[in-house]
C-alpha cells in the first residue's frame, strides 16, 4: 500500500488523470507486446546466424587447409612465384560490397563478394606448374569467399547482439517498472476516487438526515401552532344564559 501511495504521491486523483493514466497504460502494454515479438524476432535471427558462423568455421578449417596444401604443390612445381603475383596486381580481382539487411527494424551489414574480371595472368607458370598454379587460385577463391561470409557473419551477430540487448533491457523495464508503476497510479487514483465518493454519499446522507429532523421539527412546530389556534378559538360560555332567576332564593322582587 506505502508503494502505491508513492507512486500515486505526485498525481492529482481526478477523473481526467485516470483516463490518462489508464491510455497511457494501453500505449504500455501495446508497447511491451511489440517489443516482445521483436525481440522473439532477433533472439530466432541470432541462433540462425549462430549456426551460420559455426557451419562456416568448421568448413574453414579444411578450405584453408587445402588452399596452403595447393599453395605449397604450386610452389614446388613452378617455384616462389608470390613475389611475380604481388608485383603483377595492379588492379583487384576481387571487390567487396556492403548492403544493409532489415531485421525487425535492426540494420544489419551484410557483405558480398564481387568479381570485377581482372585476373593475373602474366606469364605466370608457362615455364612448369601452370596447372597447380591453377588449382592454387581456385582454392584460395574459395577460401576468400568464405572469409568475406564469415566477416559478414560476424559483423551482423555483433550488431544483432547489441540491439538484442538494448530491446531486452527496453522489455524488462516495460514490463517490470513503467506497466506496474502505471498500474499502481491507477490503482491509487480509483482508491482516491471511491474514497471521495464514500465521503459524498455520507455527506448527502447527513444533509437529508438534517433536512429531515428540520422538516419534522417544523411539522411538529405548526401541528402545535393549531392546536393552540384550536384551543384560542372555542366559543365563550355565557354564565348569565346559565343562570335561572326564579331558582335562585336570594333574589327579592
Amino acid at each position: 500500500k506505502s508503494s502505491n501511495m508513492a507512486a500515486g504521491a505526485q498525481v492529482f486523483p481526478t477523473r481526467m488523470a485516470l483516463t490518462q493514466y489508464k491510455a497511457k497504460r494501453v500505449g504500455a502494454k501495446k508497447g511491451f507486446e511489440l517489443l516482445k515479438k521483436k525481440s522473439d524476432a532477433l533472439k530466432v535471427r541470432f541462433r540462425e546466424i549462430m549456426r551460420e558462423i559455426m557451419n562456416t568455421k568448421s568448413n574453414m578449417a579444411e578450405q584453408a587447409s587445402d588452399a596452403f596444401f595447393s599453395l605449397t604443390q604450386a610452389q614446388y612445381a613452378a617455384g616462389e612465384f608470390r613475389h611475380r603475383v604481388i608485383d603483377s596486381a595492379v588492379n583487384a580481382s576481387v571487390r567487396v560490397e556492403t548492403r544493409i539487411d532489415n531485421v525487425a527494424g535492426v540494420k544489419l551489414p551484410v557483405f558480398t563478394q564481387l568479381d570485377t574480371g581482372h585476373e593475373v595472368t602474366d606469364n605466370i607458370g608457362l615455364s612448369g606448374g601452370g596447372r597447380q598454379i591453377q588449382q592454387c587460385r581456385e582454392k584460395f577463391g574459395v577460401f576468400l569467399e568464405a572469409m568475406i561470409r564469415l566477416a559478414s557473419l560476424q559483423t551482423a551477430f555483433v550488431t544483432l547482439d547489441e540491439a538484442l540487448k538494448v530491446t531486452n533491457r527496453r522489455v524488462n523495464a516495460l514490463d517490470n517498472v513503467t506497466i506496474p508503476r502505471i498500474e499502481n497510479i491507477v490503482n491509487y487514483i480509483i482508491r482516491e476516487l471511491d474514497e471521495l465518493e464514500r465521503e459524498d454519499f455520507s455527506r448527502l446522507k447527513k444533509v437529508q438526515s438534517k433536512k429531515a429532523e428540520r422538516l419534522a421539527a417544523a411539522e411538529r412546530e405548526r401541528e402545535e401552532e393549531e392546536a393552540t389556534s384550536a384551543q384560542n378559538n372555542q366559543p365563550a360560555v355565557d354564565i348569565m344564559a346559565q343562570y335561572d332567576a326564579a331558582n335562585d332564593e336570594d333574589v327579592v322582587f
